[in-house]
C-alpha cells in the first residue's frame, strides 16, 4: 500500500464524519428547564441538559464545521509529521530520501499554521458579521 493509499483510507472515515455532523440539526427538546423547576428522573434531566441551551442556526453550524475540519487537519498533520519522522529515520543518510522526509514534515507544519490562520479568520468573520442569537452581536 503505498502512501497515497494510506492517507486516503485514513481521511475517509473523519470526512464521513463531517458530512455526518455537517446535515446533523440539534434536537428540540419540549423539557421546561428553568433554574428553579425541579427535575424528577433521568430521562428528563438529560432532556433538560441538552435541549434548550444548544446553540442553532447559521453561526453555530458554522462553528462546528470549522472545529470539526480543524480536528482532522490537525490529525492529518500530525500523522503526516509521525510518517516525515519514521522516514526520516529510515533514510539511512540517503540525501534524497533525507530530504523528502524533511520536506514532508514542513509541509505538515505549514499545513497546520495555514489551518490555524484560517481557523482565526473564520472567527473573526463570524463575530465581525454574524450576530450571535445569545448576545445580539452587531447587526
Amino acid at each position: 500500500m503505498t502512501l497515497k493509499q494510506t492517507v486516503v483510507s485514513l481521511l475517509a472515515v473523519p470526512l464521513i464524519a463531517l458530512g455526518l455532523v455537517a446535515t446533523a440539526t440539534p434536537m428540540q427538546v419540549s423539557a421546561a428547564c428553568s433554574a428553579g423547576d425541579k427535575v424528577s428522573g433521568i430521562d428528563e434531566g438529560a432532556d433538560c441538559a441538552g435541549s434548550n441551551q444548544q446553540p442553532t442556526g447559521l453561526r453555530a453550524t458554522i462553528e462546528i464545521v470549522t472545529r470539526v475540519l480543524l480536528f482532522i487537519i490537525g490529525a492529518v498533520s500530525v500523522i503526516m509529521i509521525i510518517i516525515g519522522g519514521l522516514r526520516y529515520v529510515i533514510s539511512n543518510g540517503d540525501s534524497s530520501q533525507v530530504t523528502s522526509a524533511k520536506n514532508t514534515i514542513l509541509y505538515a507544519v505549514v499545513g497546520l499554521v495555514i489551518a490555524l490562520l484560517a481557523y482565526a479568520i473564520v472567527n473573526f468573520v463570524l463575530q465581525s458579521f454574524i450576530p450571535s442569537g445569545a448576545s445580539g452581536g452587531p447587526a
